[in-house]
């Protein structure tokens, strides 16, 4: 069999520039794009919502530093696993790596392929010509539709081209990022030069009294899930070259871009707009692109979008996959998902779960119930695994890496504090995905617990 599957390791062959880009197109997603409307309806204030987006910011920062020293002292595949695993034992490990599987990356790959698809049809005529659907007291099981049918190819492709080769796909990652990017700075430059805008629509007064209320802790939620990804690097531990100098690197000065490009962004979307005419807008690029340039220019905004999208499926597609190899070669998870193809060098079983998960979602709808909880369980295990870069400082001291975090320990108190802010906040408003969130955690302690004891009756 030519292209078998056995056992041999990762090869290092990311550079700095490919992992800085992979930050990058794991941050900038669908959320900068739609969260803006809803901050603007809690707020009601273009200088508030401008520094709301600042403080996620600067807290995604606080955790890529922290992340930055984990990733040079555990250059591993797996990212929060493999922190979690030597800072608290295999079971936090396995139940990151469990969370990021149903939540971090599957659900997320489903509804980015889905968004891809339904901005793709708004851009093009006849997108809707038939649709299918198995529904059973109100609840749909099945939903074939050309949404569905694109969404699901899309998934299938872009791992396929991971599964090629890591080279191959760092090199489509690169030009999908850099298309982003490029549409990113041309609608920016565009919308503050030569766009219909308004500078009265910044004729407010600062409200730092807004920072400590409610609303504040509401809006903070929205950005920190537009910031999420910031740790993408720390997945590929493996396969990163000089690891201890690139993974720090590559985590801050990635985050650190897409912090500017968000309050760049913001900025654009402030001058287009008033804050009644953002308050609540779902589409509020798309909004923002007409105001500026005329309704024509809203069909091509949805257009570059959804092919911006790509590359944030494509980032996403090639982080998961080293969550579960990892978890497999420690043997907390099926032997299979441990395995390398011998000729791509590429972790194949891994890549193809995770493919038929997300389409799975996709095709059943079922990651509109998953995303309601993405929030509270990932701002869970980020603050589990920075507060385990604590204990680790404190309980083996003899563990020292190349990098040191910037400004330690303030600025790990700093990412937990506010996580920790966010998670009590996401409870009180939103109580019901808080425990959908905890069901989760649970069935994965029930998960670890059965297959270690079926783990120990025989091999997979």
């Amino acid at each position: 069999m030519k292209n078998r599957l056995n056992n041999e390791e990762l090869k290092r062959e990311i550079g700095l520039f490919s992992a800085m880009v992979l930050v990058v197109a794991n941050m900038v997603g669908t959320g900068i794009f739609t969260t803006s409307g809803f901050i603007m309806q809690e707020l009601g204030n273009p200088y508030s919502l401008l520094i709301c987006w600042a403080i996620g910011g600067f807290i995604a920062l606080c955790g890529a530093l922290c992340y930055g020293e984990l990733g040079a002292l555990f250059p591993r595949a797996g990212g929060e696993y493999v922190f979690l695993r030597e800072s608290f034992g295999k079971v936090m490990g396995f139940l990151s790596g469990w969370i990021s599987l149903i939540v971090g990356f599957s659900a997320p790959i489903a509804a980015a392929a889905i968004a891809f698809s339904s901005y793709l049809f708004k851009a093009m005529p006849g997108g809707g010509l038939f649709e299918f659907e198995l529904a059973l007291q109100g609840i749909t099981y099945l939903k074939i539709s050309p949404v569905t049918i694109l969404a699901a190819c899309t998934v299938l492709v872009i791992s396929l081209v991971h599964y090629h080769s890591l080279n191959l796909g760092t090199r489509v990652q690169n030009i999908l990022t850099a298309f982003k990017i490029c549409l990113l700075l041309l609608f920016i430059v565009a919308g503050l030069l030569l766009g219909q805008g308004s500078t009265e629509h910044l004729d407010y007064s600062l409200q730092l009294g807004t920072i400590f209320q409610g609303p504040f802790a509401v809006s903070l939620i929205f950005v920190t899930f537009a910031y999420s990804g910031w740790n993408a690097a720390a997945y590929l531990g493996s396969e990163i070259k000089n690891p201890e100098r690139n993974i720090p690197l590559a985590l801050a000065a990635g985050t650190g871009l897409v912090i500017i490009l968000y309050l760049l962004l913001n900025l654009v979307f402030v001058y287009a707009l008033s804050p009644d005419e953002m308050s609540g807008m779902i589409e509020v690029g798309t909004k923002a692109a007409q105001s500026l340039f005329g309704p024509t220019a809203g069909k091509l905004f949805s257009l570059a979008i959804s092919l911006g999208l790509l590359s944030v499926i494509s980032a996403m597609i090639m982080s998961g996959p080293r969550i579960y190899y990892a978890m497999a070669k420690d043997k907390v998870f099926f032997r299979l998902f441990s395995q390398v193809n011998s000729n791509r060098k590429t972790p194949a079983s891994s890549i193809f779960l995770q493919a038929g998960l997300a389409i799975f979602m996709i095709v059943t709808t079922s990651f509109d119930s998953l995303l309601l909880y993405i929030g509270f369980t990932l701002s869970l295990f980020a603050l589990l695994t920075v507060a385990g870069l604590m204990y680790l400082r404190r309980k083996k001291p003899e563990l020292k890496s190349a990098y040191r975090t910037f400004g330690y320990p303030v600025t790990p108190l700093v990412f937990i504090l506010a996580s920790a802010w966010i998670i009590v906040f996401t409870i009180s408003s939103r109580p019901m995905a808080s425990l959908f969130g905890l069901g989760t955690i649970l069935a994965g302690f029930i998960f670890y617990f059965a297959f270690q004891k079926r783990n120990s009756q025989s091999e997979f």
